[in-house]
């Protein structure tokens, strides 16, 4: 079983906390009290409230989850065994987080990422560079079944490529997360895919084929869209194509061979290699094609002035955990050819650590299962039924700050409510991955949006409104439930 599947699997044995001392009210005060927070702090330190600032508001939020739980009866032993369960379940994503840190270092000094950039600038010009992007991602996660995969080796690359193209990086990290959710949701092999269904008592399949009727439009919908974007593009970045391709085979040994590495790792992926393992293999021979495509650049970073075994040594593991800088003769190139290592993902993993312990605070004290029903109590119509599952998604993502418990906590909330309207399990599983999976991403606190931001290295609110289907698609299941469009029942086909 792949460490997502564990994940997932753990996520569906979870239990439920619930408190009847705590009342809707109370549940929501440290919701208030930490998006109260978080906006000032936003205002207060702008592109640099993630340093540091933004976590150390979560953990004052737990802090006001923890003084409502004391005052209904929440043992202080009970929220910390449910922040462990949290943190727990992030293990993998942490470790990821690493590799990446890690694996974008030696694709930097052995010329894998400027050579993905300096092929692209030929191929992708900007009018069809963002659409491209969308179609790229979403066949990669499609085959691989991961949006954090994809995000972290294709997603990277093309950002770098945008980037030299003069295109907005909000832009670019919209499209690459548009198509790399497309195919996450719609893969077999991703974890929330499965999830999705177990929760809602439905059968994978079934529930991918009910997906298609609300993700094809909306994925649609976003081609076109960046389509339309590709030629508003101001294109007055690429004027100066030729001095970048010049600056960049100055600086690097460019060649085809350099692509081996990308193709080992995504081929790992389809063949259901587990993510750390591929990722460590994609470093490992990041690192060697460094020593024998770029030994100068290898030389430098480790401070010797000839190829030794400790120079090799020292600029390779400096490649692999800290800051990375290969200087060229063209500035707008200097940011692009730059990595923070494994340790540039350090202020990302103090972020998702710091989600987790709200969250954690959240479930433990049953805020989060009082919050859920309360939505479920105003459904009085189906329409109100999908528009309840769609805010109580929404409301997990940004409370609990986890994908898995916004697909979980809803899941087994609501699965009843369903079957009692004559609903088939695929109307929930459906919703709960229009409005828990994708959304995700949009939450800066949330894991997948620490994650995406810190990866990509773009902010959320950045990319936010460019992540087209990712805020589309639970409008676009309101809009079927709305019209019972291919809504299937359980007594018949389809109303």
């Amino acid at each position: 079983m792949s460490a997502e599947k564990k994940k997932a699997k753990f996520r569906e044995d979870e239990q439920i906390i619930e408190n009847k001392e705590l009342n809707i009210w109370e549940a929501l005060i440290p919701v208030f009290a930490l998006v109260g927070m978080l906006a000032y702090n936003v205002y207060v330190f702008g592109d640099d409230a993630l340093s540091g600032s933004n976590q150390f508001i979560l953990l004052l939020g737990g802090a006001v989850a923890a003084i409502i739980g004391f005052f209904n009866k929440v043992s202080y032993k009970r929220m910390i065994a449910e922040v462990a369960e949290n943190v727990k379940s992030t293990t993998g994503a942490l470790l990821i987080l690493l590799m990446v840190g890690a694996l974008s270092g030696t694709w930097l000094v052995s010329g894998i990422i400027p050579a993905m950039i300096y092929y692209g600038l030929q191929i992708l010009n900007p009018t069809i560079f963002l659409a491209a992007c969308v179609i790229i991602c979403a066949i990669i996660s499609i085959a691989t079944g991961s949006s954090w995969t994809t995000a972290a080796t294709v997603g990277i690359a093309l950002i770098g490529i945008g980037e030299a193209l003069g295109i907005s990086l909000g832009m670019t990290a919209g499209a690459v997360l548009s198509g790399a959710y497309f195919g996450d949701k719609m893969s077999p092999l991703s974890d929330t895919t499965n999830l999705a269904p177990a929760m809602a008592g439905g059968d994978l399949f079934s529930h991918i084929r009910y997906m298609t009727w609300t993700t094809i439009p909306t994925i649609s919908i976003t081609l076109i869209v960046f389509i339309i974007l590709g030629f508003t593009i101001d294109t007055t970045g690429v004027a100066d194509t030729d001095a970048i391709l010049k600056s960049i085979n100055a600086s690097f040994n460019i060649n085809g061979w350099l692509f081996i590495v990308p193709l080992v790792v995504i081929f790992l992926i389809v063949k259901k290699a587990p993510p750390l393992l591929a990722l460590l293999i994609g470093t490992l021979l990041g690192g060697v094609f460094a020593l024998i495509f770029q030994p100068d650049i290898v030389t430098t970073l480790g401070g010797g002035t000839s190829l030794n075994f400790e120079s090799s040594y020292k600029g390779i593991l400096n490649a692999i955990t800290v800051d990375t800088a290969i200087p060229t003769d063209d500035p707008a190139l200097n940011d692009l050819f730059s990595s923070g290592g494994m340790a540039g993902m350090l202020g990302t993993i103090w972020l998702i650590v710091c989600a987790m312990v709200f969250g954690g605070i959240m479930d433990g004290i049953g805020a989060l299962e009082r919050i859920t029903k309360s939505l479920l109590s105003m459904a009085k119509t189906t329409f109100g039924l999908f528009a309840s599952t769609v805010g109580s998604c929404l409301a997990l993502n940004v409370t609990a700050s986890d994908q898995y418990l916004a697909l979980v906590v809803p899941g087994k909330m609501f699965s009843k409510a369903y079957q009692e309207r004559g609903l088939a399990p695929e109307n929930l599983s459906r919703t709960l991955e229009d409005s828990g999976t994708v959304t995700s991403v949009l939450v800066p606190w949330n894991t997948c949006g620490a994650y995406h931001s810190g990866v990509l290295g773009v902010g959320v609110g950045e990319y936010f409104f460019y992540a087209i289907f990712n805020w589309l698609s639970p409008f676009m299941t309101l809009l079927f439930a709305a019209f019972r469009i291919k809504i299937k029942q359980l007594t018949a086909t389809t109303s």
